[in-house]
């Protein structure tokens, strides 16, 4: 807002310069704009430490980042347009480690075979399908049945048999593991509880199951039964 004689005129952050670092609002932007305008570099260096210290109050999540210090004079020279000549404790940043594009994470686009045990539990049998064979190798495929049998819980309050689980090990590793004859879980105890993720489920949610290839078939089947009980 500014004064003159009779009126007043206000300032919209439309017709203002564009933040860029929005977070640490325009005021932070005002104290980097003198701070450039002094001419002894000496004491333009120990502004500059005050206004990182000010920024720091400002936003105290940072202190949550590694090397959080170093951010905070990175986004200083941001904030100047990196034309800021300064004895910073930190190498100033230059403007093309910001333009540059982030690594693209690869995506796994692949269907899930089994979406009640998810598709970590692919990529840990075929894991432990390339395992010789042993004790070592039991033992993993042990603890691997003990969680898929947590996670089948999740979906389906019944209760499930080792075997069908033991089956459902085999069937994902497209049969290159085999459980071992004898292999017994640990008993669930009577007050355990596995919690069902809060979902909007209609009557025609399918129970998990592993009829790979068969689920739309197994869809319709149900449907048609429903109308049958109904008349």
């Amino acid at each position: 807002m500014e004064a003159n004689g009779d009126s007043i005129k206000l300032y919209y952050n439309t017709e203002r310069e564009k933040l860029q670092m929005p977070e640490y609002g325009r005021n932070i932007l005002i104290m980097v704009e003198q701070l450039r305008a002094i001419p002894d570099k000496a004491k333009r260096s120990e502004q500059a430490r005050a206004v990182v210290k000010v920024m720091e109050t400002l936003n105290p999540q940072v202190h949550q980042q590694e090397n959080y210090e170093q951010k905070l004079w990175d986004h200083l020279y941001m904030i100047a347009g990196y034309d800021l000549d300064i004895d910073s404790p930190y190498p100033a940043p230059l403007p093309e480690a910001k333009a540059a594009r982030p690594l693209v994470i690869p995506l796994d686009k692949s269907p899930v075979r089994a979406n009640h045990y998810g598709r970590n539990i692919e990529s840990i049998i075929d894991l432990i399908a390339g395992e010789p064979e042993g004790d070592v190798k039991t033992a993993m495929i042990r603890s691997l049945a003990i969680y898929m049998r947590q996670q089948y819980l999740i979906w389906n309050k019944d209760s499930v048999a080792d075997e069908t689980i033991f089956a459902d090990i085999e069937k994902l590793s497209d049969y290159r593991i085999k459980v071992p004859e004898g292999l017994e879980l640990t008993k669930l105890s009577l007050d355990s509880n596995f919690s069902r993720p809060k979902l909007s489920l209609d009557s025609n949610f399918s129970r998990p199951g592993l009829n790979l290839g068969m689920n739309g078939q197994n869809r319709k089947g149900r449907k048609k039964n429903n109308r049958k009980n109904r008349k």
